[in-house]
C-alpha cells in the first residue's frame, strides 16, 4: 500500500476507533506488550469519566490512515485546563505565561492520563514506513496546535529512543528520574537479596518480617478478581487518593471497566488479616514489566507499603520472568530496597518565543541538577560494589 501520502485526522473519544485498529498499531507483533497503550485501558478512562472534559481531559487523538483507508499510526492526546494527573511537572511554567499575561491552559498533552510509565506514545508498527507514519502523527500534534492556538504541545515520558527526534523536530527535552527494579535471572527472591551488601540484605530481611507478622499476603489476577475486590480496593485507593491528591482521579466505574475488559493485565495484592483486607496494591502487568499503579490501607503498619508494594511486586516478577518493577514516580525510598535510579524525558514544543527561551534556559539548568543527583543515588544502590 502506498505510504506517501498518509490522511491525518484527528477523534473526540476512542469510542470512534475499533479497537483491533488501534491496538494493532498499539501493541504490534515484535514490540513490548504495554497494557497503558490498549484501547480497553485508555477508552475505560474516557467511558468511566475519569479522563473527560469535565475532569480537564478533553480528547483529541490523531490518527494516521494510509491511501487505502487502514489506520496505521495514532497518538493519544488531550487538551488539559490543568496540569494534574501528568506527573510531569509544568504548574511553576502555567504561573510564569499567566503573569506575563499569557494563557498557558489550555495546552495539548501526549501521555497515559494518570500513568507516569514510559512507553510509546507515537505508535506505529514496525516497517518501512513506521518512520513515514511516525512523522505524520508528530506533525498532526502541530497541526492542531497551531490552529487552536494553544501555548504549548507536551508529550510525557517518551522512550529514549524518541529524545533525538523530537529535539531535532523543535521540541525541549526535559529529563527526571524514577526508581526501577530489575531482574537478573534471579530464581528467588533470596536470590536477589545475595546481590546485597550485608547490611542492607539483613535490613531487607528485618523488614519483611515485621510487615508479614500476623498477615497473609494473595496475589489475584485473571478470572479471581471479583466486584468485591474491587470494593476494598477502592476503599484503599479513596483513602490514600484523597491525603495524595485531594481529589482521586479514576471512578469507581473505571476499576470495573478494566476488569472487564483487562483482568489478565491485573494484578492485585492484598495483605489479609484473618479473612479482612487491611491493604491492597494494583499492578498491571506487562509482557516485560509489573507496572505499579496504586495502593492503600486501613490499618497502617511498620513497613507494610514497602511489603505490599515493593517486596511482593518483586516476589511476582521473579516467578513469572518479568525483567522489571517500575513502582511509579519519585520515592527516593526505593533506593534502599533494590530500586535503582533511571532516568525518564519529556518532550515539550512551546509556541511563543520567548517563552520558549525562558524554559530552555530552565530546562538546560534542571537536567544539569538531575544528571547530578542521578549520579550520586547511582552510586549509593544497596548492591554489593563491583557486581
Amino acid at each position: 500500500m502506498d505510504a506517501s501520502h498518509p490522511r491525518i485526522s484527528q477523534i473526540n473519544t476512542l469510542g470512534a476507533v475499533q479497537p483491533a485498529a488501534w491496538n494493532a498499531v498499539a501493541n504490534p507483533p515484535g514490540l513490548p506488550y504495554d497494557p497503558f497503550l490498549t484501547w480497553e485501558f485508555l477508552e475505560a478512562m474516557e467511558r468511566s469519566g475519569a479522563a473527560t472534559a469535565r475532569t480537564g481531559w478533553r480528547a483529541s487523538h490523531i490518527l494516521v490512515h494510509d491511501a487505502g483507508g487502514r489506520l496505521r499510526g495514532a497518538m493519544p492526546m488531550w487538551f488539559k485546563s490543568h496540569s494534574r494527573g501528568e506527573f510531569v511537572f509544568d504548574q511553576s511554567w502555567a504561573e510564569a505565561w499567566e503573569r506575563a499575561g499569557g494563557a498557558y491552559y489550555p495546552k495539548l498533552l501526549s501521555a497515559i492520563p494518570f500513568t507516569p510509565v514510559t512507553g510509546r506514545r507515537r505508535l506505529a508498527a514496525p516497517g518501512p514506513d513506521a518512520e513515514l507514519y511516525k512523522a505524520a502523527l508528530l506533525q498532526g500534534a502541530f497541526q492542531v496546535a497551531m490552529e487552536t492556538d494553544v501555548s504549548s504541545l507536551h508529550i510525557n515520558f517518551i522512550e529514549e529512543a524518541e529524545v533525538t527526534p523530537l529535539e531535532a523536530a523543535g521540541l525541549l527535552i526535559r529529563t527526571d528520574q524514577q526508581f526501577h527494579w530489575t531482574n537478573a535471572g534471579y530464581g528467588t527472591f533470596d536470590d536477589f537479596l545475595a546481590t546485597l551488601s550485608s547490611d542492607k540484605r539483613k535490613n531487607l530481611r528485618k523488614e519483611r518480617a515485621r510487615a508479614q507478622e500476623g498477615l497473609t499476603f494473595r496475589h489475584i489476577t485473571g478470572g479471581d478478581i471479583t466486584e468485591s475486590h474491587l470494593d476494598r480496593f477502592y476503599d484503599f485507593y479513596m483513602d490514600t487518593g484523597s491525603r495524595k491528591w485531594g481529589s482521586p482521579y479514576l471512578t469507581r466505574k473505571s476499576f470495573s471497566l478494566l476488569r472487564e475488559r483487562m483482568a489478565r493485565d491485573l494484578l492485585f495484592v492484598f495483605a489479609y488479616d484473618g479473612e479482612t483486607a487491611i491493604a491492597g496494591a494494583m499492578n498491571l502487568i506487562g509482557s516485560e514489566t509489573l507496572y505499579g499503579r496504586y495502593w492503600g490501607c486501613t490499618d497502617p503498619r511498620p513497613m507494610l507499603h514497602f511489603e505490599t508494594c515493593y517486596y511482593q511486586a518483586i516476589d511476582y516478577a521473579i516467578a513469572h520472568g518479568l525483567k522489571t518493577v517500575e513502582a511509579g514516580a519519585q520515592g527516593g525510598h526505593k533506593l534502599a530496597r533494590g530500586y535503582a535510579p533511571v532516568l525518564t524525558h519529556s518532550a515539550h514544543w512551546i509556541s511563543h518565543p520567548g517563552f520558549r527561551d525562558a524554559v530552555a534556559d530552565y530546562l538546560t539548568r534542571e537536567r544539569a541538577a538531575v544528571d547530578a543527583d542521578f549520579d550520586y543515588l547511582k552510586d549509593r544502590t544497596p548492591f554489593k560494589k563491583g557486581e
